[in-house]
């Protein structure tokens, strides 16, 4: 029997002219996404695309798991294929779907008929199809309203196709659709889940991490990995930097005021962040900064860090409490990652007692006693780039 997927398309039916553009998109992130799986065939038609094995040993389980994470996509659906003729439709369900029938104590069936030379409208569809159920499965009782089991049959241009529900698709919108912005990536929780956010709104991210060896471990960089290849999971793979700022932390701590040196230190980050943003043809920032969380996340701190910029900074997470990231981060399974005890270069030379409400002209009075571009040129020839990938 042969089994496809059917993707049904999220806001892209919004999208008017430009619809053929993002889906051509989407698939392109479906095929990136599934090509290790094995050969198989993508076509669209009809508000639904249509993934189809090419040989066998190709994992349709597998694809469906990937096919979840993958934005764009509204709903998600393993199918069998059926001949367009009522008996062969009546025998494929049964055969198809016989085991989840067998299980269950009430049905229901749908139908949509896109394809109007079939001989049988919708209703004559699921009256013919309900009578053959209840014939072989006598078990069984129609329940409209709430049923175990709902029967799914569409008949199409290029056939009929059986199914049981849809899942939920993650919805949004195609990554590549919406810019490339870069993400300031930290070993905590706001920063992968702002990165999601973004990536499902169609960014495409790069990544930029800061570590200051020795005061922060290699294994504290490889929680970062691990966290962006969870959400590269979602997003396609993500252009990774990683930034030494031990020497800035060290300028910082040696000759300025304690209660600016967080400011100080996310001021440099911004910097460098920028720069390499732009080298890389990103044309905004995602932080995970969330009001009033910390104390360089008041609204006088976030004026003075974002000062040293002038591209956008994109912060999803800005309005959100605790509990509600956490939330989305056990969602999309970072939270476990990242509640790991490796702590990221935020934490070093912290002060016990930090400025909440900083101004500018007191941040630069502190800044000139360091050499600037001298810091930031090093760090950022320094550099090492990689690619971090599902």
């Amino acid at each position: 029997m042969k089994e496809i997927i059917l993707i049904k398309n999220g806001e892209l039916a919004l999208k008017g002219l430009n619809r053929s553009t993002f889906e051509d998109i989407m698939i392109k992130n479906i095929r990136r996404n599934m090509e290790s799986l094995g050969k198989f065939t993508v076509r669209k038609a009809q508000s639904t695309i249509y993934i189809e094995p090419a040989e066998d040993g190709f994992d349709n389980t597998e694809a469906e798991k990937r096919i979840g994470k993958i934005f764009g996509i509204a709903g998600y659906a393993k199918a069998c294929v059926a001949e367009k003729n009522m008996d062969d439709i009546l025998e494929k369900t049964k055969t198809y779907l016989g085991e989840a029938l067998a299980g269950a104590a009430t049905f229901k069936v749908n139908a949509k008929r896109a394809d109007k030379k079939f001989p049988y409208n919708s209703p004559e569809i699921c009256t013919e199809t309900g009578g053959y159920i209840l014939e072989h499965f006598p078990h069984l009782t129609v329940d409209v309203h709430n049923p175990e089991i709902s029967i799914d049959i569409e008949i199409r241009d290029f056939g009929a196709y059986i199914r049981s529900g849809q899942h939920r698709g993650a919805g949004g919108m195609p990554v590549g659709t919406g810019g490339r912005a870069a993400v300031l990536i930290s070993g905590g929780i706001d920063s992968p889940v702002a990165s999601w956010m973004m990536a499902k709104r169609g960014i495409e991210l790069s990544a930029i991490h800061f570590a200051s060896p020795p005061y922060t471990s290699q294994r504290a960089e490889m929680k970062v990995r691990e966290l962006l290849k969870i959400v590269a999971g979602y997003s396609g793979r993500i252009h990774f930097a990683l930034v030494p700022f031990t020497e800035i932390q060290q300028e910082i701590n040696k000759h300025c005021k304690e209660d600016l040196s967080t400011i100080l230190m996310r001021r440099f980050m911004m910097r460098i962040s920028e720069r390499i943003a732009r080298k890389n043809k990103a044309s905004a920032l995602i932080t995970g900064e969330s009001v009033g969380q910390v104390a360089s996340q008041t609204m006088a701190a976030i004026e003075v860090i974002q000062n040293t910029v002038t591209m956008p900074v994109l912060r999803p997470v800005i309005g959100m409490d605790k509990e509600e990231i956490i939330a989305i981060a056990r969602k999309i399974g970072t939270f476990e990652t990242s509640i790991e005890p490796f702590e990221d270069c935020c934490t070093v030379f912290t002060p016990k007692h930090p400025k909440t409400k900083p101004n500018i002209p007191e941040v630069v009075a502190e800044e000139e006693k360091l050499n600037i571009e001298e810091l930031i040129n090093t760090s950022i020839d320094a550099t090492e780039y990689s690619w971090i990938t599902p």
